[in-house]
């Protein structure tokens, strides 16, 4: 049976649709990972000119959505002059027309920062910011909450926030062991859909990782034997499957309850049937900070309600 077709092409074709998102949550995980690759803060920061424990940011230039997040629950918010036009979180960030896909130097160099954060560099991001003596630290997707706790300790040097840091990453921790303790979703099955076209995180991803904290077991792990982290799957696949709940992280693209169950084959899903489709916030179900917890608390929410 044909379950899977291939890895996204993270440079254009049908998915590019959603571009932004996917970007986001698929390209970054194509890349050569530059931050994260030891699992451990050693104290040193990977920004661009080679490792180094560099003087304090006092302007920073977001790109990442996930980085805005991290520095804003370090309070380091007061060092931000500006963000990308992704990053709606929090409210008060200062968003602006900055692109973290197609980012613009001459753009970046307005605002004079000392420090750009972003999560990966289409071409000619650090090269075109050493040239103007600016510092770059590129925090690629996460695979583990281990490299997310990489990114923040990151993040508080460079701030000098590093209590802050840390006090943040004992409280993810503590939540997400709160959390994990009740394997909520042991015993079900799920299927968490990125866009129409299917793509789907298997249990290696980040994203597969949360779902695995709660006991859930994901039927696209099948690929992940043939090296596929965010197969395509067929619809085929899917409704052999069947899936006791399936999570939509597309709704803010028109995909609804009732535009899942008009597909062909859909509507006699269990999942269908008895009401277990579940729209899950773009953004958190995307990124890999601070509110992974909050995900994962809506998560288990919404499958505490259902087993009543």
């Amino acid at each position: 049976m044909k379950f899977f077709f291939s890895q996204p092409d993270f440079k254009g074709g049908g998915i590019m649709k959603f571009s932004s998102y996917l970007l986001l949550i698929l390209g970054a995980f194509s890349l050569v990972n530059l931050s994260c690759s030891s699992g451990a803060f050693d104290g040193q920061v990977p920004i661009s000119g080679g490792s180094s424990g560099v003087e304090i940011a006092e302007r920073i230039i977001s790109l990442s959505p996930t980085a805005t997040e991290i520095l804003f629950a370090i309070e380091a918010g007061g060092q931000v002059v500006a963000v990308d036009d992704q990053s709606n979180f929090p409210d008060e960030a200062p968003m602006t027309p900055l692109s973290g896909y197609t980012p613009n130097i001459e753009s970046i160099a307005e605002y004079q920062p000392d420090l750009v954060v972003a999560s990966y560099d289409p071409g000619d991001l650090v090269g075109g910011l050493e040239a103007l003596e600016v510092a770059t630290l590129l925090q690629p997707a996460a695979s583990s909450m281990e490299d997310t706790y990489v990114q923040i300790n990151e993040l508080g040097a460079l701030t000098g926030r590093q209590s802050e840091a840390s006090e943040l990453i004992e409280s993810i921790k503590s939540d997400l062991d709160e959390i994990a303790s009740k394997k909520i979703g042991k015993g079900l099955t799920y299927y968490h859909e990125i866009d129409n076209t299917l793509y789907s995180p298997t249990s290696k991803t980040f994203l597969g990782k949360l779902y695995s904290l709660l006991g859930l077991s994901n039927i696209a792990d099948p690929a992940i034997e043939s090296g596929f982290g965010w197969p395509q799957l067929s619809a085929e696949f899917i409704i052999d499957a069947d899936p006791d709940l399936i999570f939509l992280g597309n709704t803010d693209w028109g995909e609804s309850v009732e535009t899942v169950a008009a597909r062909p084959g859909w509507g006699s899903l269990t999942a269908v049937e008895k009401g277990q489709v579940i729209s899950v916030d773009t953004d958190t179900s995307g990124r890999w900070g601070p509110r992974v917890v909050d995900f994962l608390i809506f998560v288990r929410s919404a499958i505490e309600k259902i087993l009543g």
